[in-house]
């Protein structure tokens, strides 16, 4: 069985690459400006924007799964118009599509969201992802729509890279006290998304981690975990700032993991010292 990582190169996408591989799966991934350093991946050159290629590059690897890992911020035609597109080839073919979306989709004004909680963004890249949602289940009612929170790491994502620049004083900001997420460790979030690849599940699934956190204590655990000094974290509230996005966003992820055998540990086991 084939998978096609897209985005293959990214922080999400270098962990799926990782993990398909492990489970013995033949790999494709694509990449926007330079491959990944996994050479156990067959790589390919691919801009969402472009559906002459995102046609070649399908048919070439000829994919049982696809999951769509891409980034492309705010940027409409990568982030909206181009899962879908995705989509669409994806169902002619009969290929199994798993697009990873985002907890931005959301105001925050409910605080509280499950899988049935329909999109209401109040930021570009939000609405963008919100589209993508929409559009992909329009064309491709099969698809499987994962709502992933912040996405943490073992060091190596923007979350704590900020920490540690924050705690050396090598960058100006602050972290919220009043900006609530469910963060998930990347490698649980990989695991979850080829599971639900291989599975039957369609439509939208919630991937939080099972701990409700601020950005400040998360940047505190991160500190600690990594032996840093959290006092040296700058703290404030985004209501006071000018840095657009919800505040309060609690993905109830509790029916999609009760269908999983991956176990989406919260902020405070993964960032527990020594874990």
């Amino acid at each position: 069985m084939t998978v096609l990582i897209v985005g293959g190169s990214g922080f999400l996408g270098t962990e799926l690459i990782r993990q398909a591989s492990a489970r013995g799966l033949s790999t494709a991934a694509t990449y926007a400006t330079a491959p990944g350093d996994d050479s156990r991946a067959v790589w390919h050159h691919l801009d969402l924007r472009d559906v002459g290629r995102l046609g070649a590059v399908i048919a070439e690897v000829r994919p049982r799964i696809i999951i769509n890992a891409s980034s492309g911020g705010a940027d409409w035609a990568i982030t909206a118009t181009g899962p879908i597109h995705l989509a669409m080839m994806a169902a002619r073919r009969g290929i199994r599509m798993v697009q990873v979306s985002t907890d931005a989709v959301f105001s925050g004004a409910a605080v509280y969201y499950d899988e049935s909680t329909l999109p209401d963004p109040i930021t570009p890249y939000g609405a963008a992802k919100g589209t993508a949602e929409t559009g992909v289940l329009a064309v491709n009612p099969e698809a499987v729509i994962a709502r992933p929170s912040l996405i943490l790491g073992d060091g190596r994502s923007e979350h704590e890279r900020l920490v540690h620049a924050l705690v050396a004083g090598a960058v100006d900001g602050v972290l919220f006290t009043d900006d609530i997420r469910c963060p998930v460790h990347v490698a649980d979030l990989a695991a979850a998304l080829l599971e639900l690849a291989e599975s039957d599940t369609a439509g939208v699934c919630h991937l939080g981690g099972s701990d409700a956190v601020s950005r400040y204590e998360l940047g505190v655990l991160v500190a600690e975990r990594d032996g840093l000094d959290a006092s040296r974290l700058p703290a404030g509230l985004r209501v006071e700032s000018v840095v657009p996005g919800p505040l309060d966003v609690r993905l109830d992820s509790q029916a999609t993991q009760r269908q999983l055998r991956t176990r989406l540990r919260g902020a405070r086991e993964f960032l527990r010292p020594g874990a």
